[in-house]
């Protein structure tokens, strides 16, 4: 039993023959229950790092675009020539020629390699970052400062992007800016739910989707009043609110209470349990000591990815851990691939981008009312709608592109939809001691899947299937991995390893 070296002043004294309640997971549950309006603008501030997030998750859409282009001597070519078989004397870009850095360095005629390295490189940062950050949340920065890290930096280095020189510089900034905002998502939901009670989970994952989807729809605005300027304009437009922001949270923000516990801060974590806790008489919570399970770690490298040798030390923890990996493939490939491929459908972009964006709404929604319907099931059905419609894209839209057009729009709403359930899940599935590992985890295994997917969207400008095909069959298998995992449903937040093997074993 680990005791409270300086209790909270709030809490009376008690005699050595009183007897010393533990800090259970219904008095944790009681401790976080209320929702008041203070917790709503702490929900707010938390969740509108997601803004931010998808501004450079999608920027790529516009400051890596293929622009159009026309003629300027009809005598040598037309409307369907090849851009690279004609004389550079006879057509011009739509705009100005530094809109986008296709058209800035004159890759028109690249290879997709070339093309799609900047996005892929993103990803690749991400893929590192999820790694090398992921338990930082968890031991020695905590949630908060992580959160606040990764969005300054990140931000930071969206700015210094606008000095490179050629695709290479810039492809390595991408790199740099994935792997710093890697661990943004990550931090922001595992934040937000283990800040308020069960009660209430489901609805703050709800409002950091809805946050990213702002962050999304704003590209369209910000891309369309920079459409004459140089595709450094755009970077700028969103790096300065982000690093504001930043600066905001970092003021502002509180750190979770639970890993406050975890890392035997108990003073600091009840502070802000009774600060928002009441019993039926009205009277604070009062808990003398606590009997939560210290996780505090020194910042060795051995110490610092503990967690991650805690996790796949349990084989019920790895069985589980491969499974949601899996099934973040497919579905994050769809959720992320998606946006980036409304270029190939022969709309315009700022409205392709709009309609996109849109369906995010109706996908907050939808995941709003499934809060009290069972996660599996969920994701399932989203999952396999999603990958019906993809590749009806291929087989039905071919020819007509209206029809193209709305069958992409609902696998993006039901790949947006299964992907909300999905991160909920994830926080369900694991404890404390390793949640944003395990969270992290599964985000590597998207941003995995999603490094082939701007190679995948190139190829598909000649054919849909390299695209939506490969899309459709990789999310519709993953889900067999649906399989092996337990319902989560209404079931309350673990702490630690052995609470979540105890409980599981009982629910089994």
């Amino acid at each position: 039993m680990a005791a409270i070296e300086e209790l909270p002043s709030s809490i009376p004294h008690l005699s050595s023959k009183e007897k010393v309640l533990p800090l259970t997971d219904s008095m944790m549950e009681r401790g976080l229950g209320r929702f008041g309006w203070l917790e709503f603008v702490q929900c707010i501030l938390v969740s509108f790092a997601m803004f931010f997030d998808a501004q450079q998750s999608f920027l790529a859409i516009y400051t890596d675009d293929y622009p159009t282009w026309h003629c300027t001597n009809s005598t040598v070519c037309n409307s369907d020539s090849n851009i690279c078989d004609i004389p550079k004397s006879s057509w011009s870009w739509d705009g100005p020629s530094h809109k986008t850095v296709i058209s800035h360095w004159n890759l028109e005629c690249a290879s997709s390699f070339i093309t799609g390295l900047p996005q892929s490189s993103f990803f690749i940062g991400c893929l590192f970052g999820s790694f090398l950050l992921a338990t930082l949340a968890d031991t020695s920065l905590g949630r908060k400062n992580t959160l606040v890290f990764s969005g300054l930096s990140m931000s930071i280095f969206s700015i210094l992007i606008v000095f490179s020189t050629n695709i290479w510089i810039y492809s390595a900034f991408k790199f740099v800016i994935g792997f710093l905002r890697s661990s943004i998502g990550t931090c922001v939901l595992v934040l937000l739910t283990e800040k308020v009670s069960t009660e209430w989970r489901f609805t703050v994952g709800i409002v950091e989707y809805f946050c990213f989807t702002l962050g999304y729809m704003s590209l369209p605005g910000i891309a369309y009043v920079n459409r004459f300027n140089s595709w450094r304009s755009v970077y700028i437009w969103t790096s300065v609110p982000a690093i504001c922001y930043s600066i905001l949270a970092y003021i502002f923000v509180t750190e979770s209470p639970r890993w406050l516990l975890m890392q035997g801060r108990h003073q600091e974590a009840m502070a802000m349990l009774t600060g928002v806790s009441s019993l039926e008489n009205g009277n604070d919570m009062t808990v003398a000591l606590i009997e939560a399970p210290v996780n505090k770690q020194k910042a060795s490298i051995f110490q610092l990815y503990s967690s991650i040798a805690e996790l796949f030390g349990r084989g019920w923890a790895l069985k589980r851990i491969v499974a949601i990996m899996v099934l973040g493939i497919g579905i994050g490939m769809v959720y992320f691939g998606m946006p980036l491929a409304v270029g190939n459908l022969g709309f315009d972009i700022y409205l392709a981008v709009v309609f996109s964006a849109l369906m995010e709404i109706p996908s907050c929604v939808a995941t709003y009312f499934l809060e009290n319907r069972r996660r599996k099931p969920s994701v399932l059905v989203f999952s396999v709608a999603s990958g019906v419609c993809c590749i009806m894209c291929v087989v039905v839209g071919l020819g007509i592109p209206e029809i193209r057009v709305g069958l992409a729009m609902a696998s993006f709403f039901s790949a947006c939809t299964a992907y909300n359930v999905f991160l909920i899940y994830i926080i369900e599935l694991f404890p404390t001691s390793v949640r944003n590992t395990t969270t992290s985890l599964v985000r590597q295994a998207i941003v995995f899947g999603n490094i082939f997917t701007p190679f995948l969207i190139s190829a598909g400008r000649k054919n849909d299937i390299f695209s939506y095909g490969v899309f459709g069959v990789v999310i519709i298998l993953s889900c067999v991995t649906l399989l092996g995992l337990p319902e989560t449903r209404g079931l309350a937040l673990c702490d630690t390893m052995d609470q979540q093997e105890k409980k599981d074993d009982m629910s089994g």
